[in-house]
């Protein structure tokens, strides 16, 4: 019988560490995407894809309204100005001046590269939420730029709208900074790695200014994005994330 209990008492204590490892893994993500998204946000930014023989840069403003409304508009260089892409709760479109013509994205294109860049549609559009559509793991930590980080594997649900089989997040002990993040397929082979750099203070909050995406197949391949401003906090008209509206934003 005091088998017995002693055997009780040590699944209990695994169960009850076992779920607090999964709450506190689940509190680091979702503070650090907190601290990214805001509730609402406006930034401008630039895009530099390169590759071995040759390199080209486009800037864009981004709108987001939480994680279900995204607006992206293309301001550089002239031959992509006025592109745009809509993203509203699980639906995305985009918009070509050149041929005045609204397409809406199916599901099955967020794999595809956005605008030529290593990121996928999904990668722009956050499709996936990496609070509500993984499950969390807490696997120890490690130092990313001289901070101390956690080390957190996300596990998709089985339903979730989700492209990863695995994703591992880097994020730092103190400020919740998302320094670097490992992206795996279903067989668990990694796909590209993400680095967050050059941390500094934008829109009142300390966060990475510059995101470098690696694919792993191509290591000499990069695409970085660059914040050149960021704001938290703006309002938006009823209208602003709507179809109609991605023909006359500017």
């Amino acid at each position: 019988m005091n088998y017995l209990k002693l055997l009780i008492s040590i699944v209990t204590f695994v169960s009850i560490l076992n779920s607090l490892n999964a709450q506190s893994a689940l509190d680091i993500v979702k503070k650090s995407d907190e601290k990214m998204r805001g509730t609402s946000s406006y930034a401008e930014m630039s895009m530099k894809i390169s590759r071995p023989d040759w390199s080209r840069e486009m800037k864009m403003k981004l709108w987001a309204n939480g994680v279900d409304q995204s607006l992206i508009l293309i301001t550089s260089p002239k031959r992509e100005q006025g592109i745009t892409f809509l993203k509203d709760n699980n639906e995305m479109w985009n918009y070509q001046p050149s041929i005045s013509r609204v397409i809406k994205m199916p599901p099955s294109m967020m794999m595809q590269s956005w605008m030529g860049s290593d990121f996928t549609n999904d990668d722009l559009a956050k499709e996936s939420s990496v609070v509500t559509d993984y499950d969390h793991k807490l696997l120890g930590s490690e130092k990313v730029e001289n901070y101390d980080c956690y080390i957190v594997e996300l596990i998709p649900h089985e339903d979730a709208p989700v492209v990863w089989g695995k994703v591992k997040m880097w994020i730092s002990k103190n400020d919740f900074l998302q320094l670097k993040m490992e992206f795996y397929d279903e067989d668990s082979d990694l796909v590209s790695t993400m680095y967050g750099t050059q941390v500094k203070n934008l829109g009142g909050k300390l966060l990475p200014s510059v995101y470098k995406l690696i694919p792993d197949d191509k290591p000499e391949n990069s695409t970085t994005m660059t914040y050149e401003a960021l704001k938290f906090g703006v309002t938006f008209d009823k209208d602003f994330f709507t179809v109609m509206n991605m023909k006359k934003i500017h």
